[in-house]
Order: structure tokens, then C-alpha cells, then sequence
């Protein structure tokens, strides 16, 4: 198969604290070290990029020395936790920015879907954004009005279609953006976390339509999610990035695993330094029952406790605590989420440390291994904090307490439904 895109040995180094990564004596320096036919100077002293450590480094590498080829109609994950350097790469890939050295080779039109709003223009309507996308892939506008209609039938925002963008909600700037670039017939189709926004039906639409326009018209799709029940779906190999350094690359599943077990030692309970946030996450832990000590080993049987410690410097109003559990696959179990206003009551100053919990019933989740995501959030429109992965424990069989649930597979969750038999007769 062809290659259609070519990473070589690719760094992006920024300056931390400024807009731009350059200052004139900087760039005298660089221009110096050309002539003498050396490499640029302050790559030597770039740190990598970590966020949970205080980088004293005024430079600071989001990606470093990044080599990889993708082949023609090839479905590719690319996943990492926050601060990886996944959206740097897109953005790369994509043109928006230029690679600090190495190089990219990309074989056909691309279509980027990076964040929401990127290749819109606000004042414009649906219907003229359309057209603009269009012409900036290089489409013409007789192939822009043959695809009109399909576009917004997919999209479902034919009622607003003649409206201006800016008046659209994030799921339905999503909802289109997205139908344009996968009708629009880009040889390479680069989507990031955006989807997230829109439901979950469209979200499965999309999914779909990013699988069929990858087997039938043998196009190059490259998805970044933390969703790993949808990388694992959809894509036929992954790339992991990790510090900005490519760890590693391969099968889907492999990758998945490795990216799940990276530093994930059962960790029953974490603590977090404090920050500078309206709140945050100060400590979370998952207990069994009632037992005050946080256990990384939880007993089938017995209800499962997870205790959320966290700091308000600035109560904002319509602020939630939540999490989900992941099994070890990266697929989710269920999420759960409450308004701190409702935990705390009639509390009127509620500056200070709080202590959450919520209880999990026995015999719900069967034996495995498990992860905790956990945020504080407005839901939909703002993120105070983000903790991804940060518990991680095993519910294990105990004895003969699945007794009710013998089989190889039984699942995720544990339903003890109510059995009746009647008996039939028979004439005679």
C-alpha cells in the first residue's frame, strides 16, 4: 500500500510564558549557528513537556523527534493523556503550525476537524461555511453543490442552515463541521476530541461514517479520543504519545493496553498538590464498604465507596463533581455526576476543603480491573479540574459468591434479576 503520510524524526519546541517562541537575540543566535552549520541551539536545552512537574526551563519541547508512515485508507489512533502532544501533532499534520525540525509528507487534500470552530467563519451562515470549506480543500463549486444536499441531511441542521454560525450551539457547529469534512472527499480526514461534543447518536453516525468512507473510498482517517471503547472500534492500528515522545506504535489493542498499564499500578488513592483554581482535586480514594482504608483489592460482594476530597477557593454556582469507570479495555461503565451546591447544602461560605462520597452496590461490577476518570465542571462549558486514570483498583472474586453468574463470560455488570418458572401442561 501506498504511503500517504511520512513523519521524520519531527519537534515542535516552544517558549514558555510568551506568544511567540522567538526573540531577535534568539533568532541572531539561530541565524549564527546556519552559517556555522550547526543545529538551532535552544533544542539542546528544551526540557520535555510534563505538566505535573514545575519545568525551570524557559523551553519546552510539546513533541520530540516524532517518526512514523501511515498508509493509504489506514484507520489511526493516536492517544495519551493530556499534554501528550496529540493536538500538536494534528495541528503539524494539518499545516496550522510548522515543526521546530524534521519533516512531514502528506500525499493529498486533508480535512481537519481540530476544535470547534476551526475553518468557520462566525458571520457566515451554514449554508456559505459550506461553500468556504469547500473551496479551501480545493474543491469546486459544481462538486460543493452536488454533495449540498447530502451534507446537510447528515448534519440534521437543515432548519439553521441559512443561519449564522455564530448563532449555533457547539454540538450543531460540530454536527456540521464534521458532515463537510467527510463529504467533502479529502484523501485524509484528521479528527480530534471534538466529537465529544455532540451526542451520543451523532457520535455513532460519525463512528459509522468514518469507517465507511475508510473501506469504500479508501481514505486516510487519523482519530485522537480518550474514548478507548471507540479507538478500539474504529481504528486498525494506534500511535502513543507520551511526554511528547512516541512511545510506541502498533495494533490497536496492544497499544490500548499499554497506554492503560502505563504507571497504572493499582493505585487505591491519590493526592494532589494545590493549584491555583477556582477548584480542584485534593485527594480520591476508593474504599470497601466502610472501611476507612483505601484498598486497592475490593470484594465482589461488598458495596464499593469512593471518597472525593476537594478545595474551593471561588464557589462557582452550577459546578459538578463527577466520574466515570472505565473497564480495563477503556470501555465506560456508567458515569455519575452531582451539583456541589446540592452536597453542600445551605452553606454560604463554602470556601474551603469538602469530602464527597458515593456508594457503588455489591455484586454490580463483576471481578476485573478498573480506572476512575474524575472532573469538577460546569457539564459542557467549563473544566476546573481533570484527574484521567487516577484510581485504579481490582474487584475480585471471592469464594463462591458468583455462584449466581457461572460462565466464562458474564460481562461488565452484575444484574441479579428475579427467575420464574410455570409449569406447562400438556393435554392429554
Amino acid at each position: 500500500m501506498s504511503v500517504v503520510i511520512k513523519a521524520d524524526k519531527v519537534s515542535k519546541l516552544y517558549r514558555l510564558g510568551v506568544i511567540s517562541s522567538k526573540t531577535l537575540s534568539q533568532d541572531f543566535n539561530r541565524f549564527i549557528a546556519r552559517l556555522r552549520g550547526k543545529e538551532d541551539p535552544y533544542l539542546k536545552i528544551g526540557a520535555l513537556n510534563r505538566r505535573d512537574v514545575k519545568n525551570e526551563n524557559e523551553f519546552v519541547f510539546a513533541l520530540k523527534d516524532i517518526s512514523f508512515e501511515i498508509n493509504k485508507g489506514e484507520i489511526v489512533g493516536i492517544i495519551g493523556k493530556n499534554g501528550a502532544g496529540k493536538s500538536t501533532l494534528l495541528k503539524i499534520l494539518s499545516r496550522v503550525t510548522t515543526p521546530s525540525t524534521g519533516n512531514i509528507k502528506v500525499k493529498g487534500r486533508i480535512a481537519s476537524l481540530l476544535e470547534v470552530g476551526t475553518g468557520f467563519h462566525q458571520e457566515l451562515t451554514g449554508r456559505e461555511n459550506i461553500y468556504l470549506n469547500g473551496s479551501i480543500l480545493g474543491m469546486s463549486k459544481k462538486e460543493i453543490t452536488g454533495k449540498f444536499d447530502e451534507i446537510v441531511d447528515f448534519s440534521g441542521v437543515e432548519t439553521y442552515i441559512d443561519t449564522p454560525v455564530k448563532r449555533y450551539s457547539s454540538g450543531m457547529y460540530v454536527r456540521l463541521a464534521f458532515a463537510v469534512a467527510a463529504h467533502l472527499e479529502p484523501e485524509i480526514l484528521i479528527v480530534d476530541e471534538v466529537l465529544a461534543v455532540g451526542d451520543a447518536e451523532f457520535q455513532r453516525k460519525c463512528l459509522g461514517k468514518m469507517q465507511e468512507v475508510s473501506s469504500k473510498d479508501g481514505r486516510t482517517i487519523l482519530f485522537v479520543s480518550h474514548n478507548m471503547g471507540a479507538i478500539s472500534s474504529l481504528c486498525s492500528s494506534a500511535i502513543l504519545l507520551e511526554k511528547g515522545l512516541m512511545k510506541s506504535s502498533g495494533s490497536t489493542d496492544s497499544i490500548i493496553s499499554q497506554y492503560l498499564t502505563t504507571d497504572n499500578t493499582l493505585k487505591p488513592v491519590q493526592e494532589f498538590a494545590d493549584q491555583d483554581k477556582d477548584i480542584y482535586f485534593k485527594r480520591i480514594a476508593v474504599h470497601s464498604g466502610n472501611e476507612d482504608t483505601a484498598s486497592n483489592e475490593l470484594d465482589v460482594r461488598y458495596p464499593i465507596t469512593i471518597k472525593f476530597s476537594y478545595r474551593i477557593n471561588n464557589f462557582v454556582t452550577g459546578t459538578s463533581i463527577a466520574f466515570a469507570i472505565y473497564s480495563k479495555s477503556g470501555t465506560k461503565l456508567f458515569y455519575s455526576s452531582e451539583k456541589v451546591d446540592d452536597l453542600l447544602g445551605g452553606i454560604a461560605d463554602k470556601k474551603g476543603i469538602h469530602t464527597a462520597e458515593v456508594t457503588i452496590p455489591g455484586h454490580f461490577i463483576s471481578p476485573g480491573n478498573y480506572y476512575i476518570n474524575a472532573s469538577l465542571q460546569i457539564e459542557n462549558i467549563q473544566m476546573f479540574d481533570f484527574k484521567e486514570g487516577t484510581i485504579h483498583f481490582e474487584i475480585i472474586e471471592s469464594g463462591t459468591s458468583l455462584h449466581k453468574f457461572k460462565g466464562k463470560d458474564i460481562g461488565l455488570v452484575l444484574v441479579d434479576l428475579e427467575w420464574k418458572s410455570s409449569v406447562y401442561e400438556t393435554a392429554l
